[in-house]
């Protein structure tokens, strides 16, 4: 049956980002913009230049975490959508690690700083996991209001024990994670080592979820916790545990934008986007390793390339948010997809059953 179909599955992303470009183009030929000129100035640019390729992979890079995070909560049933406080918590606490010991030992100050960020981006998602565990609290509404509190910590934060009005002083060089060969491989972007690790990251979610028994349990969960209650899983431990790996995934995408990306931390004035597109590229990459790596690549091209926009086509760069919101729209909206597909589908049987 073609429902059943490896195929026909992967045919909703591709859709999805289809309609996202041609809805897109459809905007901007209603404001009298050229999409052609617009998309052929956002990907030349960015594949020509070494250094806008490697803004890409490092906005890759954050937005693979951010997908993982939200995928691994999603399997187990769980909507994470605090993925932007646990984020902070990662960045904030691993910035501020790194300012205390300006003197410690490199390979020591980036363990330690990378095991900070990750714990606190899970115990802070840890929170809204431990009272849908035990009370059946949504752990939308909760991680909705962790955002908010992991923001004005943040804030709190650089304004108060950093003593800085926007931003704190940069880190140290023993906190870097940056690379002199990669900087000069992609002619100063700031592509980093969080990049390696990031790869060394996917690998080892396909195998946690392929291939252990800690996932398997939490993607049964998923599909019905009383079942996997009647046959011996411990639904609210998998529930605590999934939604802690989704932050702790989360906080270290923070870690890596702290001590990879900026070198600092500044105060917000809005919740970091990296965690909402971290949700839509989640969903766009089937909760698949590979597919979320693809998808965070295909949002860190949009993103980077959007700044090519103006110039190259007088297209204000704003259109390509428009189109990942689109995307997203179409990924959120998938049974529009699933319904002409089945409809085209059913079209040929119908006629088979009549002859």
């Amino acid at each position: 049956m073609m429902k059943s179909n490896r195929t026909y599955t992967l045919l909703v992303p591709v859709l999805s980002i289809v309609l996202g470009f041609v809805v897109g183009a459809i905007i901007m030929l209603m404001f009298g913009y050229n999409p052609i000129a617009a998309y052929s100035a956002m990907l030349i640019n960015v594949f020509k230049s070494p250094y806008f390729m490697g803004e890409v992979l490092n906005s890759t890079a954050i937005l693979t975490l951010t997908g993982l995070a939200f995928s691994v909560a999603y399997k187990t049933g769980m909507f994470n959508i605090g993925l932007s406080g646990q984020f902070l918590m990662g960045w904030i606490s691993s910035v501020w690690f790194a300012l205390l010991f300006p003197s410690m030992p490199k390979v020591l100050m980036i363990i330690l700083a990378i095991i900070l960020g990750t714990l606190m981006g899970a115990i802070w998602a840890g929170i809204a996991g431990g009272l849908r565990a035990q009370f059946g609290t949504s752990e939308v509404v909760v991680t909705i209001m962790l955002n908010y509190i992991a923001y004005h910590i943040n804030n709190a934060i650089i304004h108060g024990p950093l003593a800085s009005p926007l931003e704190t002083p940069l880190i140290g060089d023993n906190a870097r994670l940056s690379l002199t060969a990669l900087t000069n491989l992609t002619k100063g972007s700031r592509l980093n080592l969080g990049f390696f690790l990031v790869v060394l990251v996917v690998i080892g979610y396909y195998w946690f979820m392929k291939r252990s028994t800690l996932g398997f349990e939490m993607k049964v969960v998923g599909l019905n916790s009383d079942s996997a209650h009647y046959a011996g899983i411990n639904a609210k431990k998998n529930i605590l545990l999934s939604m802690m790996a989704s932050g702790a995934l989360a906080g270290l995408a923070g870690v890596l934008q702290g001590l990879g990306t900026f070198g600092n931390a500044f105060i917000q004035t809005s919740m970091p986007q990296e965690g909402f597109n971290g949700i839509a590229v989640g969903l766009l990459g089937l909760g698949q390793s590979l597919g979320i790596f693809l998808s965070s690549l295909l949002f860190g091209i949009l993103n980077v390339g959007a700044r090519f926009m103006p110039n190259g086509a007088g297209v204000p760069d704003e259109m390509a948010q428009v189109v990942i919101a689109a995307i997203i729209f179409f990924v959120g909206a998938n049974y529009i997809i699933r319904y002409f597909l089945d409809k085209r589908h059913a079209a040929p049987a119908a006629q088979e059953a009549k002859h």
